[in-house]
């Protein structure tokens, strides 16, 4: 395994489960020094140390938490072989995370249940899925308490991509956290990689950008790129823009971003549909787009005898899925939202 990886064949390393699981130090010909922590887990470190007035962060950049979910992983080992070929050099330290081998291989979203909504403890290991978020957790716990203790300077990304279509090709959630995790230059970024919508979360859900805000203060977002498909499917052209500005998220110790009035759609969740019986049922098409608007009024789902209607000045659905275990989030209902900018990003 360790030898491949050096070699840039990370994906196909990570998702060989016939090699042994390897653990290892080098250093590239420009000066970077990499470790391989695990199966899918590889830092970087940069070639210098940054001097006292400059602001080197520790970057997450994570993919394939769902196992489908294909154009983030592809983007990742772009990422991976121009940095061990010395193409382009990190100025912060930075774990790259390819999430689910397991699920990957089997082309499937999780193996027995959504991982990504296991990001809040140490799971019990009945299933590959638990066993995997708990590597996934201790992995990015070390990391941070390894770097920098201003919490401002971590960044983590969780790369996605929808399983249906959506009015916005892509978007970001910001998962509620406890702490001041919606910093101004977080938000300029995503202008910056012409990401077109954020959804500011309003309550806490496990899944593994809000474990690393929750639990790190990091700089957290979910990041949905485009629509699942299989290796070698994905228009990666369509995500050119937002692939530059994370090379130049990783290379440039401070970045100008510049927060631009109106560049991107933010949304605020209103309501939270959770599925309490067997009897849940949405009240339009399973294949129904993300951000679509209804109007007031509007019958959206029942359960049992619960009815959901649509509220004043009308709510978009995203994420709808009516197949989801009791109890888990079936479908968010959120509407567009003014923001006040100052260093953090406030919904109004």
């Amino acid at each position: 395994m360790l030898q491949r990886v050096k070699e840039g064949k990370f994906l196909e390393a990570t998702l060989d489960m016939a090699l042994p699981e390897e653990q290892g130090h080098w250093l590239t010909e420009s000066g970077t020094e990499c470790e391989l922590l695990g199966r899918g887990l590889l830092s970087f470190s940069p070639a210098y140390s940054s001097s006292q007035d400059e602001q080197p962060k520790d970057i997450v950049l994570s993919s394939g938490v769902h196992g489908d979910e294909t154009s983030p992983i592809e983007l990742l080992q772009r990422l991976v072989e121009q940095i061990l070929s010395g193409e382009i050099k990190p100025a912060h330290r930075l774990l790259v995370i390819i999430g689910h081998p397991e699920a990957i291989n089997r082309h499937r979203r999780y193996v027995d249940e959504n991982m990504n909504r296991l990001f809040k403890a140490e799971n019990p290991a009945t299933n590959p899925d638990c066993i995997r978020a708990n590597t996934l957790q201790s992995a990015v716990k070390s990391f941070f308490q390894q770097g920098e203790k201003h919490q401002q300077s971590r960044w983590h990304l969780d790369l996605h991509c929808a399983i249906r279509d959506s009015e916005h090709y892509t978007f970001a959630v910001s998962p509620f956290s406890s702490h001041q995790t919606r910093q101004r230059d977080l938000f300029a970024f995503l202008q910056r990689s012409d990401i077109e919508a954020a959804l500011l979360s309003n309550s806490p859900s496990p899944t593994f950008s809000w474990y690393s805000a929750e639990f790190f203060g990091a700089q957290a977002l979910t990041l949905e790129l485009g629509k699942v498909a299989p290796f070698g499917q994905n228009d990666l052209q369509r995500l050119s823009s937002f692939y530059q500005a994370i090379v130049e998220l990783v290379t440039h110790l401070s970045p100008n971003y510049q927060w631009q009035q109106d560049k991107l759609t933010v949304y605020k969740v209103t309501r939270t549909l959770i599925k309490q019986s067997e009897h849940f049922m949405l009240n339009f098409p399973d294949d129904q787009a993300n951000f679509t608007m209804y109007p007031q009024g509007t019958l959206l789902g029942r359960d049992r005898d619960l009815e959901y209607y649509v509220l004043e000045d009308g709510e978009a659905v995203v994420f709808p899925n009516a197949n989801v275990a009791i109890g888990q989030r079936a479908c968010l209902l959120v509407q567009q939202a003014k923001v006040l900018v100052g260093e953090q990003i406030v919904a109004q």
